[in-house]
């Protein structure tokens, strides 16, 4: 089988064909697919995801990938992207749930905790600017002004400060993106950034990953 650019992985979750149409506006080739082989034979993967943690995680599990996955990103070092649940479930878990996330960053889900007199809503929902906190590959020529679209109830929290890439402000600072080596985990939308998410989208297109 020739290889594939990039996989995004049907799960059954996730706005998968808007990924993929953001993939084609940049000038790249996406494929939609469960199909282990396809994912094996990609060069770059995206978990997508909406919902809630648990469903998510119960969802991957039933469809048998979680195995392939581990094996083509933590082992073979294959570049991923998680977009919204998608990055969430590549913590250990989450407040939302019960079930054990990939574990793939030290970090779990925690749901945004404001003091009863806030007047700030959950879902955090709308456009957010990202402060860019490491310099990596996927945030070249992105800036602290740079928007990105938000759709959540739960962010990451991370152990150690070297896995966050970006955060944000809602009530508070949160981590808004993580990294590590090969894997990057993006709470907000780019499919439905505009400029800034097809500058990010490029940028992941782009992206060179140790293989072994």
């Amino acid at each position: 089988m020739t290889s594939i650019p990039v996989v995004i992985i049907d799960y059954g979750i996730g706005n998968l064909k808007s990924i993929q149409n953001m993939v084609k506006k940049v000038g790249g080739k996406a494929e939609i697919s469960s199909d282990p082989e396809k994912i094996k034979n990609a060069e770059k993967l995206i978990l997508p995801g909406v919902g809630a943690f648990d469903q998510g995680m119960s969802t991957l599990r039933d469809s048998g990938l979680i195995d392939v996955l581990n094996k083509e990103v933590i082992d073979h070092k294959k570049c991923i992207l998680g977009i919204c649940l998608g990055a969430q479930i590549m913590t250990r878990g989450s407040e939302e749930g019960q079930i054990k996330g990939l574990g793939w960053f030290d970090a779990d889900t925690i749901k945004f905790n404001f003091p009863s007199e806030t007047s700030l809503k959950i879902p955090h929902m709308g456009w957010n600017e990202i402060k860019i906190k490491k310099n990596t590959p996927l945030t070249s020529e992105l800036s602290d002004d740079s928007r990105f679209y938000f759709v959540h109830s739960y962010h990451f929290k991370c152990d150690n400060n070297e896995d966050v890439l970006t955060e944000s402000r809602y009530g508070y600072n949160f981590t808004s993106a993580m990294h590590r080596g090969n894997i990057y985990a993006a709470q907000f939308h780019p499919e439905k950034s505009h400029k800034f998410g097809m500058t990010m989208m490029k940028n992941f297109l782009n992206l060179q990953c140790e293989k072994n």
